[in-house]
């Protein structure tokens, strides 16, 4: 601790306001992780299940978390093992994109897993879409000089009809001073 104690005379309202400035872009830069969910059942079919696994995909490339819940309904309940089956298969179809987070677990009559989103392919994703916005950043450099000399040479276009009218009226002047002059000569 100092001696004598070192202080700062501040403007308490200016020091609130910038704090809470900061504590609002830090909040911005927050992603808030969703828990979407995709129902199934031990009888859907081969269309049904390859929609609901697209969703899947979609949901963890979003960078959400995804469950997925297999229902049971009346004595389907005595086939758990394949609820298990389908539950894996959808965890194979999307392994490149998630990871499993939670392993199928029974509730009732419901069984479900949590799948998260694999960070890895995640970082993929945003770099091939940093490169995709640089590349079309960089186009629109390379087209924005071209406008700008399509633009001025259309501007010196519409100048030269202008700038051409007077030289016209100086040569029909012209003649007008000759037959002025040869009318003094005379």
């Amino acid at each position: 601790m100092a001696r004598p104690p070192v202080c700062k005379i501040m403007d308490y309202g200016k020091f609130k306001y910038e704090t809470k400035k900061k504590s609002s872009e830090a909040k911005k830069k927050q992603v808030v992780v969703q828990l979407k969910e995709v129902k199934l059942r031990p009888k859907t079919d081969e269309h049904d299940y390859n929609f609901k696994v697209k969703n899947v995909r979609r949901f963890l490339e979003e960078g959400n978390k995804a469950r997925v819940t297999i229902m049971f309904r009346g004595r389907e309940i005595t086939h758990k093992e394949i609820g298990q089956k389908l539950l894996q298969s959808v965890a194979e179809d999307v392994k490149e994109v998630g990871v499993i987070e939670q392993m199928p677990r029974q509730e009732g009559r419901q069984m479900f897993m949590i799948l998260a989103p694999n960070a890895k392919y995640l970082a993929q994703l945003r770099e091939q879409a940093r490169l995709a916005s640089d590349k079309a950043e960089k186009a629109e450099r390379q087209t924005r000089p071209e406008r700008q000399e399509r633009a001025a040479a259309a501007a010196e276009e519409e100048n030269e009809p202008t700038s051409a009218a007077p030289e016209t009226a100086q040569v029909s002047a012209a003649p007008t001073e000759e037959a002025s002059a040869t009318a003094d000569d005379a």
